[in-house]
C-alpha cells in the first residue's frame, strides 16, 4: 500500500495511526509518498493565525479531538505553519538511505507533538541527524535542493492519477481511499482485494 501525504496535513498524521493498524492487523507493507500540499507558502511558512481566521477555532478543536482518539498529542508550533517542501525533500534522501519510515515518523512527531518548526533547516537537519542520516549528506541536500524536482514530480503524478487530496491510500495499484477514513472503509478494501485474489486463483 502506498500513502500519498504531506507532513503539513493533520489528517496525514491521523493516517499514521491507520497505517500502523493496517500493518499490525493485515500485514500491509506501507510506502509513504510525498505530496506538496501548499507550494505557495513562503519558505518560512505562514502565521498560524491565518489558518485560524480561515477555518475557525472550532476546526482545530475537532482536529485535536481526532488526534486524541488516535492516541496522539496535538501540539503543533503555536505561531507558524511551515512550508514542508524541504522536509519532503529530505524524506527522499532518507528513502535512498533506507531510513524513510524512521524519518517520516520523526518529522510527524516533531511537527505535531513537539511544536517544532520543520520549515527551519536547522530543525529538520537535527531530525534527520537524529534518525541516522549522514550529516554531510543532509547539509548537501539542503544546499543543493537536489530532491526538489522529484517532490514536484511525485505531486504532479499524483494529481494526474486523480488524487485530489491527502492522505490518499492506494491499494494494489487499483483501489483509492482519500482522507482519514474510518477503519471499516479499509476493511472493505482489504476484503475486496482478497476476493479479487481468490477469483484470480480460481480462474487459473
Amino acid at each position: 500500500m502506498q500513502i500519498v501525504s504531506d507532513f503539513l496535513c493533520p489528517f496525514c498524521k491521523v493516517a499514521c495511526e491507520r497505517a500502523a493498524w493496517l500493518e499490525r492487523e493485515f500485514a500491509v507493507e506501507v510506502e509513504w509518498l510525498p505530496w506538496d500540499l501548499h507550494p505557495e507558502y513562503p519558505a518560512e511558512g505562514i502565521p498560524r493565525s491565518e489558518l485560524v481566521a480561515k477555518y475557525g477555532a472550532e476546526h482545530f478543536v475537532d482536529v485535536a479531538q481526532m488526534f486524541e482518539d488516535c492516541g496522539f498529542a496535538y501540539a503543533p508550533h503555536p505561531e507558524r505553519v511551515p512550508n514542508t517542501h524541504l522536509a519532503l525533500e529530505l524524506g527522499e534522501l532518507a528513502r535512498a538511505a533506507g531510513l524513510h519510515t524512521e524519518y517520516h515518523n520523526a518529522v510527524m512527531v516533531g511537527m505535531w507533538e513537539q511544536e517544532l518548526d520543520v520549515a527551519d533547516p536547522a530543525v529538520i537537519s537535527a531530525i534527520a541527524d537524529g534518525i541516522g542520516l549522514d550529516s554531510e549528506a543532509v547539509a548537501e541536500a539542503i544546499e543543493s535542493r537536489r530532491f526538489r524536482a522529484h517532490v514536484i514530480q511525485c505531486t504532479e503524478e499524483a494529481h494526474a492519477a486523480g488524487i485530489t487530496g491527502v492522505p490518499a491510500f492506494i491499494f494494489a495499484e487499483r483501489y483509492l481511499l482519500i482522507g482519514a477514513q474510518p477503519r471499516a472503509a479499509f476493511e472493505n478494501v482489504i476484503a475486496q482485494i482478497r476476493a479479487d485474489e481468490a477469483e484470480t486463483a480460481a480462474n487459473r
